[in-house]
């Protein structure tokens, strides 16, 4: 429900400390009273990109769990607004913008600047997490970096990762794809081109020399 304020943030550790999230054990906590202490708010960041929130009002200790539902009403919705109004702060005070922070994600972006001296271009102003490294001869694409659900590559899960679609040749991609590190070219020609998911499940440098494969195979 609060995706949205969170795409294409990355939190900076010193921010939110400076804010007043606690370090405890590999993630960030941080709670406050909302609506004039009616409710408690609780905050974890770090297990994933958006953060997990805990609503309990005050005077029962009972968690309130319809702000993060499809319930309306003034009630349920100044909570979810108040909800909001924090993580909209935080976003602001201890985010920076990153639209692709994958770390394989920025180190293929540095072995592609140091190999090809391409950078990526970003080509649909309606879809910013998407973009493109080509050829400068033939002007053709050979990797497109962008971020999807991972159940449109089959997985049993919502979360979004940052994949790497590839070029390959035929004769060897039906032998590559394998569902599970491999997996047909997402919005691609599927008889040409593979996805990658940037999550360490693939070595990075075994990435690069698909890229590299990709690059001669772009012409």
């Amino acid at each position: 429900m609060f995706e949205d304020i969170f795409r294409h943030k990355k939190a900076i550790a010193a921010k939110l400390e400076a804010y007043g999230f606690r370090r405890i054990g590999g993630v960030f906590k941080y709670d406050r009273d909302i609506l004039n202490g009616e409710f408690h708010l609780e905050i974890i960041l770090g297990k994933h990109p958006v953060p997990e929130t805990r609503v309990t009002e005050n005077a029962t200790g009972e968690e309130y769990v319809l702000y993060r539902t499809d319930a309306v009403g003034s009630y349920v919705g100044a909570v979810r607004a108040a909800v909001t109004a924090v993580l909209g702060e935080i976003a602001d005070q201890c985010c920076e913008t990153a639209l692709f922070t994958a770390r394989q994600s920025a180190e293929l972006m540095a072995y592609v600047r140091e190999n090809y001296g391409d950078e990526l271009e970003f080509l649909w102003e309606k879809f910013p997490d998407c973009a493109v490294w080509r050829r400068r001869d033939s002007r053709k694409w050979y990797a497109v970096l962008l971020t999807v659900s991972r159940r449109k590559l089959g997985l049993p899960s919502d979360d979004r990762a940052e994949i790497l679609d590839l070029r390959c040749d035929p004769e060897l991609l039906q032998q590559r794809i394998d569902n599970r590190f491999y997996f047909p070219g997402w919005h691609m020609n599927k008889k040409h081109w593979y996805t990658i998911i940037l999550d360490g499940s693939v070595p990075l440098e075994r990435i690069c020399r698909h890229i590299d494969e990709s690059y001669l195979l772009a012409i």
